[in-house]
């Protein structure tokens, strides 16, 4: 059974926490928690069950840790935990210019504002943590949708659901809002948001892969996929596909909780990899990076591995696991596929937020997995207790604990975003860095494919502007050219909370220096001025997505860009397109 929506349907928007992209452990009285001050109680109404309980039966050890702040983990994570969240005021606010925006269809709102109010009358406020893909004229974002807090099981256009989207039909130029994603199961787990989004064309017909936290008040907490199918001026979605599942447990009482997943598809074998971070209750399994795969052969129906599992059988793929000696926490996993060899890379960041007490060096892993790896079957005969995965360090300058103006999370992230890249025979990773200024940069530094040595002396500083906020950037596939686009939030300012997307498009993943940025934003955003019912109130990810093509080298050079949006005082998913020519 699949759901669908018709394109001349009213927009809409939504928004739920999203994924901040991992937990982590250090000694208290560190720093300030930034576990929620309030909790809401909405009523099932399927089962008259409680759906958001802070700690009762939604894995009772990890949301008290999260509530305790010994633990902290993604803003998809902190919502399963606590529902909505109150936020105030932080910093102060500027006024200022920016370049001219290069958009071909200027800002377009994926959602739809007035949409956004459960069936009992509440309106909802913030979407965040978005992501977005397209193929041929079919585009999709996704995002955490906060009406999920406030909508009952079932509500009409599954508003319950913490993953709502949008689907645009011409190119990107509108969008409709189609509410949440399917979940029959809505009476005893929801898509949580932290969304992930790839598209590819098979046979023709464009197809679409949303990943989500799926979690409820069963013990075990899962990572799931939509796939969704474009046809004329609809789209269908299909059922949520497990793609992992929690297995180290705490006897039957909670297990740990799996986190911060995202996306990489690879069109040539009919394969999709989805990395994330698994916080187990062992020391074994604290914050394991791992990795699973679904076999997209059949296009709209899925088969992970190693998908649900009630009894333990552990990940298809250790990518990496923390020893019990090491006080660091490994997190923010994104991967990337090399279509032409069917390898695989993870980037993660090793001592995000546990730098606070922990004195091993902060830096971005990124991990080498050979297609050899990627075998048939529920788990690979490599990682963990197999063949080592081979990785290479990065050292890195965290702007972790800044408290940047009108962003209500602390702390900040410094997650490695990834892309490989054929014509150029590189893998190159992205992230914000304090090195040069403590407002942060956006540094690229790019590796040779297999041998991963350093192509680059020094990592690029890929912003133009070097003074202001330089955070969050996004990359994902290169564009036909094999040249990569890197867009990002920026501010002109230290003293502002006045927020732009810029970009430095078509950008060779071997430059020693960058392109010239352009302004992705027609309008600046205070982010102070801004009500929002979800921590951190503009996500922790962007997102970007070079159009898809059905035949190698499987895209264009039409770029996607997708992030949260405050200029209506209410953050809201965006979208906008233009050319890398």
């Amino acid at each position: 059974m699949v759901w669908s929506f018709q394109g001349n349907s009213a927009l809409k928007r939504v928004a739920v926490p999203i994924a901040l992209g991992a937990a982590f452990f250090f000694s208290s009285a560190v720093v300030a928690s930034a576990a929620p001050t309030s909790a809401a109680s909405i009523s099932n109404a399927a089962t008259g069950s409680n759906y958001f309980q802070p700690g009762i039966n939604r894995g009772v050890g990890f949301c008290k840790k999260l509530q305790n702040g010994t633990l902290h983990a993604s803003a998809g994570a902190n919502g399963y935990c606590f529902g909505p969240q109150q936020n105030g005021r932080a910093g102060n606010a500027a006024i200022f210019g920016g370049l001219p925006a290069v958009t071909e269809y200027g800002n377009v709102d994926a959602a739809n504002p007035q949409e956004d109010i459960a069936p009992n009358g509440t309106v909802a406020y913030g979407q965040s943590e978005v992501s977005t893909a397209a193929v041929g004229n079919d585009v999709m974002e996704a995002w955490n949708d906060s009406t999920g807090f406030f909508a009952a099981c079932p509500s009409p256009g599954n508003k319950e659901e913490l993953t709502g989207f949008g689907f645009s039909t011409n190119g990107g130029r509108s969008f409709t809002d189609g509410g949440g994603l399917p979940n029959r199961q809505c009476a005893f787990r929801r898509l949580d948001g932290d969304p992930s989004v790839e598209a590819w064309a098979p046979g023709g017909l464009a197809t679409f892969y949303v990943s989500s936290i799926y979690a409820g008040a069963a013990i075990i907490n899962d990572i799931a996929i939509n796939a969704c199918q474009a046809i004329g001026t609809s789209v269908s979605c299909g059922e949520p596909v497990i793609a992992a599942s929690s297995q180290d447990c705490f006897g039957t009482s909670f297990c740990g909780f799996l986190d911060k997943e995202f996306m990489s598809i690879d069109p040539v074998r009919k394969k999709l990899y989805i990395s994330y971070t698994e916080f187990g209750v062992s020391s074994t399994t604290f914050d394991n990076i791992e990795l699973a795969v679904c076999d997209i052969s059949s296009p709209m129906h899925p088969v992970c591995n190693p998908g649900y599992h009630a009894v333990k059988t552990g990940p298809y793929l250790v990518v990496h696991q923390t020893p019990p000696t090491s006080c660091a926490e490994n997190e923010g996993a994104y991967p990337a596929v090399d279509v032409k060899t069917g390898d695989v890379y993870v980037a993660y960041e090793h001592n995000w937020a546990s730098n606070f007490s922990c004195q091993e060096q902060v830096g971005e892993v990124l991990s080498y997995i050979p297609h050899s790896c990627l075998v048939s079957g529920s788990h690979s005969p490599c990682g963990g207790s197999g063949r080592p995965i081979a990785s290479t360090f990065q050292p890195i300058v965290s702007i972790d604990s800044a408290f940047i103006p009108g962003y209500n999370r602390f702390p900040m992230n410094d997650f490695p975003r990834i892309a490989v890249s054929n014509p150029y025979n590189t893998v190159s990773v992205v992230w914000n860095d304090g090195r040069y200024h403590p407002y942060g940069d956006i540094l690229m530094q790019s590796y040779n494919l297999k041998s991963m040595n350093g192509v680059q002396g020094t990592p690029v500083v890929v912003n133009s502007n070097t003074s202001g906020w330089k955070f969050l950037p996004a990359v994902r596939n290169p564009n036909a050219q094999g040249h990569l686009n890197v867009s990002f939030y920026s501010r002109d300012r230290g003293d502002t909370a006045i927020t732009d997307v810029m970009a430095a498009l078509s950008l060779s993943p071997r430059a020693t220096t960058t392109n010239p940025n352009v302004r992705i934003t027609t309008d600046a955003s205070d982010w102070n001025a801004v009500s929002s019912d979800i921590v951190p109130n503009f996500g922790d990810y962007t997102d970007n997505y070079v159009r898809a093509t059905s035949t190698a080298p499987w895209t264009n050079t039409d770029l996607y860009i997708a992030w949260s949006d405050g200029r209506i005082g209410d953050p809201q998913p965006y979208n906008a397109a233009t050319n890398t020519h």
